[in-house]
């Protein structure tokens, strides 16, 4: 064998070598989910929690009351994934579904207590404790992990618009007065960042919700 074929032949062996190392390290960075800090939801990649901005959009403090009548802040995110939605108890369209939906994520994730649901109601002053309360008994929502939401209408509002960005209409300015309906559901971290957006009528998007809500959660072990 000559010299220039057993350097071609090293060559080749390196080069695949090299491509494997990049592959599996291509690889092991889409295990991470992207963080998301505005409405347009482009993604932002970071290696590590101590590399995210000092100043990256995280769910600020608020106050509102869930289906027990106990006080909820932004506290409830701290050491949790949690899954967030709007939702109210007497729509007819899209809120049925996507409650359904939200029922499966219940179900396949209610034995880690590393993650939440919170569906913050729409027309909270329609849906009052009382009324929360009668909705999930109906529906089988479980208060250890999943928190029906209501409160003042201007702050869940805020919330949605401004803070978890969930409405699609990009560049349209919206009154409070406007009524605030979304399919969307979102995934917060524990520093009550947002990690990933959707469908909640879409049986695929939810599986990958699921899926996300558990590599989330394995990541948050590893810190």
């Amino acid at each position: 064998m000559n010299k220039l074929l057993i350097i071609l032949i090293v060559g080749f062996a390196i080069a695949c070598n090299a491509n494997k190392q990049q592959s599996e390290v291509e690889a092991s960075s889409r295990l991470k989910l992207p963080y998301y800090e505005e409405s347009t939801f482009t993604p932002r990649w970071f290696t590590g929690e101590e590399e995210v901005p000092e100043n990256f959009h995280e769910i600020p403090q608020f106050q509102v009351y869930n289906q027990l009548g106990d006080t909820v802040t932004a506290d409830v995110f701290d050491d949790k994934i949690t899954i967030v939605n709007f939702f109210f108890t007497t729509c007819p369209g899209i809120c049925p579904k996507m409650m359904a939906n939200m029922e499966l994520v219940q179900e396949e994730l209610s034995e880690d207590k590393g993650v939440q649901l919170l569906s913050y109601s729409v027309t909270p002053d329609m849906d009052g404790v009382p009324e929360l309360q009668a909705y999930a008994k109906k529906n089988g929502i479980s208060s250890e992990n999943w928190y029906l939401l209501t409160g003042e209408r201007q702050d869940i509002y805020d919330l949605g618009r401004n803070q978890f960005f969930v409405e699609e209409d990009m560049g349209i300015q919206k009154s409070p007065d406007d009524f605030l309906h979304t399919e969307n559901i979102l995934l917060i971290d524990n520093e009550r960042h947002i990690r990933g957006i959707y469908n909640g009528l879409n049986k695929t998007a939810i599986k990958q919700l699921m899926a996300d809500a558990k590599l989330l959660r394995d990541e948050l072990i590893v810190l």
